[in-house]
């Protein structure tokens, strides 16, 4: 039996996931969280083998939740069902410790595999991972990952390595939360990284800050 904790801000995307797993006899929902902050409480409880755990939520971001899971339930294979594009946010929340991304725009029927194939310690990427993936290989052998940053995304990349909050980048870039969060998005990706202090520690290791 593969218990499964479900985490989404709406409670008919809850009720649909919990439904859809109570047809299987393997599956089985432990329990359900509305924010990040007790989507983590979830995953430490011991209750849950996965995770399914949306990326937009109230409460700290999917990336901080995701780190705070593997440091503190290691045993908790987390698979992210979001909305957002994989390869802007699913190669870096795969790097912090995700066990597979999924869109929204998938079948149910693919969530139920999904949570199959992390349950037993493997992992799921989609082909517009996948390609992310292959594709920053390649980069990493042409020269340094952060020439294929954009001016906007190096400006955003040197903020957050500085330590900067993504309101007060927003502000100081006159752009509204939202794209400074995308911006951030793809610096990970693009980067390889998962966290703000990964980012910080490149930045230093390049030279790229004092």
């Amino acid at each position: 039996m593969i218990r499964i904790g479900v985490v989404d801000d709406h409670a008919i995307v809850r009720t649909a996931l919990r439904q859809h797993f109570s047809e299987h006899v393997d599956l089985r929902v432990n329990g359900e969280a509305a924010n990040a902050e007790d989507g983590v409480k979830l995953a430490c409880s011991g209750e849950v083998d996965v995770l399914v755990m949306d990326l937009a939520m109230p409460g700290p971001n999917a990336s901080d939740a995701l780190a705070e899971i593997v440091r503190r339930a290691p045993q908790v294979r987390v698979l992210i069902l979001s909305a957002y594009p994989e390869e802007l946010y699913g190669v870096a929340l795969m790097h912090v410790g995700a066990s597979g991304y999924l869109n929204k725009l998938c079948e149910l029927p693919d969530i139920v595999n999904a949570v199959r194939t992390v349950a037993l310690g493997g992992r799921v990427v989609s082909d517009a991972v996948a390609a992310v993936l292959r594709d920053r290989a390649v980069r990493r052998k042409e020269g340094p990952l952060h020439e294929q940053l954009s001016a906007r995304e190096m400006d955003v990349f040197v903020r957050l390595a500085r330590g900067e909050k993504i309101g007060r980048i927003a502000e100081g870039m006159n752009i509204s939360v939202k794209t400074a969060s995308t911006y951030r998005a793809r610096v990970l990706t693009k980067l390889g990284l998962g966290s703000n202090p990964e980012l910080t520690r490149y930045a230093v290791s390049n030279r790229l800050i004092d």
